[in-house]
């Protein structure tokens, strides 16, 4: 059982970033021929040739199991129900389901500067083209949706597309990522949602990330390296953003001083408060606030602020 769909992407669609080129599902039984047939032209391969394809694929195998290479990997790997593995444009590759196995798989194939600039950066990389996020709900349905979508070729139906493959690559790179976490260990992971959480419930008092560190039983440079590992930035920055935000909420809402707000959220200074604010927003405090349309101007000792 096979179904699919070929598109035709216009100029004007290539401008949006990412496009979709075609998008299917299979169902293989043990003994079924591989590859199918149906396939439109540049989509054949060989299984013992391998190809190369001129855009970025997808695949995910619900069930059953497989075998994967490319240039990059130089060897087989295998491939099991909840695997998803990224295929890269100019990049040779082969792959199959095991004879005796078979496999359920949907895919998706899509091209543009959105996922040029993610394998750019390496967030994706072709030296680890397959995750392990097991079986999920929702990619099968972000990938029914995209099928549909595809069939109806309504108008925008390529943007609509394109929404559908940015969420299930952010999904596949969350999931796995939190897969592995969780297996370095549950008291890991708790342990940074609970310093998350303190450090929210704590941003205009004097509690500090060494305390925090101390308070869950772990060495300073242990709890940042955790933290950073679990979230992508360091704990300081994480307590100096929210402190930021809190910044904002008070401009806004209230007629503190600038120095109030500072010393308030525990800034060394207002001077460095205003420094660390202009550096986050690309304006001064008391820019932000005249901007807000719900903030009165602040005024310390009956003069209007100048502080920063």
């Amino acid at each position: 059982m096979q179904k699919s769909k070929y598109l035709v992407v216009n100029d004007r669609d290539k401008l949006w970033g990412l496009t979709v080129c075609t998008v299917g599902y299979e169902e293989l039984m043990p003994g079924d021929p591989y590859p199918t047939q149906g396939h439109a032209d540049g989509y054949y391969f060989n299984i013992a040739q391998g190809r190369i394809l001129t855009e970025y694929q997808l695949l995910y195998l619900t069930e059953g199991e497989g075998v994967f290479t490319s240039s990059t990997l130089g060897k087989e790997v295998p491939l099991k129900a909840g695997d998803l593995f990224l295929l890269f444009p100019g990049e040779w590759h082969s792959y199959h389901p095991l004879p005796q196995k078979g496999w359920k798989s949907y895919w998706i194939g899509f091209r543009g500067r959105n996922m040029d600039e993610r394998v750019r950066h390496r967030f994706l990389t072709p030296d680890k083209p397959i995750y392990h996020v097991g079986f999920s709900a929702e990619i099968v349905r972000l990938y029914n949706n995209a099928l549909k979508t595809a069939m109806k070729e309504a108008a925008y139906a390529q943007q609509v597309m394109a929404g559908i493959v940015n969420h299930m690559i952010g999904l596949m790179y969350s999931l796995e990522r939190n897969i592995e976490l969780n297996m370095q260990g549950h008291s890991h992971v708790d342990m940074v949602n609970r310093a998350r959480l303190r450090i929210r419930e704590s941003l205009e008092s004097e509690l500090t990330i060494q305390q925090i560190a101390s308070d869950l039983g772990v060495s300073y440079s242990s709890f940042r390296k955790l933290f950073k590992e679990f979230t992508g930035i360091s704990p300081s920055l994480y307590q100096q953003d929210l402190k930021l935000q809190r910044a904002k909420e008070l401009l806004t809402t209230t007629q503190l001083s600038i120095k109030e707000i500072a010393y308030r959220l525990n800034f060394e200074s207002p001077d460095y408060f205003s420094s660390k604010f202009r550096t986050k927003t690309g304006c001064k405090p008391s820019e932000f606030r005249c901007a807000g349309a719900a903030g009165p101007k602040s005024q310390e000792n009956g003069k209007e602020e100048t502080t920063a």
